[in-house]
Order: structure tokens, then sequence, then C-alpha cells
């Protein structure tokens, strides 16, 4: 998505903004993420400021509301301080967090941090209050109807584990980019961040050793995986086609030695 850099929001935005952090003193426009329209740092006397949005009446707006209240229960996750609308935009401001995107690569002290956060997540419920379709129903076109059991489920997930959506702090590794968050088994993020690993080097079956140090991962049925891998793989192949992007070829390609890995029975349908 082509960002709208600061300077060119109705002045009204910006000063709506302002009355939650001060007067801004620099912007850094983010350099990755394909969703928000603005997306940036702001910094003021008193610090940084993590800054999204979009126009109001975007199809997408929705998205925005979604994110902002999950991050208000999810754990290691970046927390929405405050929010504001003006001149027809929509406006988050969420605490900056210090760090750095993680290595993923085998043998990286990363790894460690990583498995934290996905055991932690993997044992929040989804907060029932928040209306979302469940992770399964992404997937509709490609599974038997109805989906089998194994891959619904009613956990808190994050959905989109790429590198560019973790940062290592001191403090351990931090989810970013909350959006796409849905209920899922427990051990699906673990899962997503299969074919991740893969891609920067693991062979699968060093990364499946990785996923199984997430306790809801390790308790997988088998079956349930090789469906969920299998299944990952086919949406993959599919969305490459219809919607591609720079990211996915390494993705899919990832995704699809991990199937081949797997193999064996499926679950009935």
């Amino acid at each position: 998505m082509d960002r709208v850099e600061w300077l060119d929001l109705p002045e009204s935005t910006r000063a709506a903004v302002e009355r939650h952090t001060g007067p801004i003193e620099t912007v850094e426009t983010a350099p990755h993420g394909v969703m928000s329209k603005l997306a940036c740092t702001v910094r003021t006397r008193t610090g940084r400021t993590f800054v999204k949005g979009t126009l109001v009446d975007d199809d997408q707006a929705w998205v925005y509301r979604h994110e902002a209240r999950v991050t208000e229960r999810a754990p290691c996750a970046a927390r929405v301080r405050w929010e504001a609308e003006a001149a027809g935009w929509q406006v988050y401001g969420y605490e900056y967090v210090e760090g750095r995107h993680p290595d993923l690569s085998p043998g990286s002290g990363d790894l460690a941090p990583l498995v934290r956060t996905l055991a932690v997540v993997s044992g929040t419920p989804w907060p029932e209050e928040l209306r979302k379709k469940p992770f399964h129903l992404r997937w509709t076109e490609f599974l038997p109807e109805p989906a089998p059991l194994a891959l619904r489920g009613r956990a808190l997930s994050h959905t989109d584990t790429s590198p560019h959506n973790m940062l290592v702090t001191a403090d351990g590794l931090v989810l970013l980019d909350w959006a796409l968050a849905c209920p899922a088994p427990a051990w699906a993020d673990a899962a997503l961040v299969v074919p991740r690993l893969i891609s920067a080097g693991h062979t699968p079956e060093q990364a499946e050793a990785v996923a199984r140090q997430v306790p809801a991962f390790r308790a997988a049925a088998p079956d349930a995986v090789t469906l969920f891998a299998r299944t990952l793989l086919t949406a993959w192949e599919a969305w490459e086609r219809t919607r591609p992007m720079a990211h996915r070829a390494a993705l899919t390609a990832a995704a699809r030695e991990w199937a081949r890995h797997r193999g064996g029975p499926v679950l009935p349908t």
C-alpha cells in the first residue's frame, strides 16, 4: 500500500494526534507492512509513539478498530494508547517498542524468546466479546465442509507471524500488527512459524523441533498438523496466483517443503 506522509494529512487530523502526543518534533515513516495507509513513528519531547491509521470510510477501517481492541487484551503486544478521529481520518497511537527484528536462522539466540512468546500467546483464550471470523473459515474454499474439528479452536492467535511483525527487546519478543488476529487452534501460530523457519534456513525437521518447544504444538495431533501444512500450502499457492506479493514465492516454497516432509495421512472429512 502507498503510504500517506505525515505532512500530507489534513491539519485538523495532525492537531487531533498532537492533543494526545504533544507537539511532534520528528516523524519517520514505517518501511515495512502492507496494510496501513498511515504508519509512522512520531517523536516528541516526552518520547516516541507508533501511529497508524486510515480513512474512516475505507473498506478496511474496521480492521484498525479490531486490532486496537485485540491489543488491549493480548499478551506480548504493543498496547494502543489512544485513538483519534478527525477530518475523515481514523488514527491510533501505540506504545513505541525499542527492539530489532529477530533472526530466525538455525542456532540464532532469538529462537528462545520466540518460543517463549508463542507459548504465552497460545495459552491465551480468545476474548469472546470480540467478534471475528475464526481461522479455519479463512480456508473455507480449501477445506472439506464442515471443516475438521482439529482445525477449529478458540485460542487467541496472531496468525501473521512474519519477522517484520516481531521485535526482540530487552524483556523478550513482542508481536506487532495484530490486525489479522482471530480465534484458532492454540498451536496455529507455532505451526505458521514453521515455514518462516524453513525459509530462514532450517530443515523441516529442525523447524518442527523449534515449534515443538511450544507446549500447544507439541500436544497437537500429528494428523491435524499434517492437514494444516497441506492446507496452508494450497492456500498460499492460490494467493500467490491471485494476490501476488514479492515475499510470497519464498514462503510458498518453504510451505511446499514442509508439506512434502509431513506426508502421511490426513484427518478424515
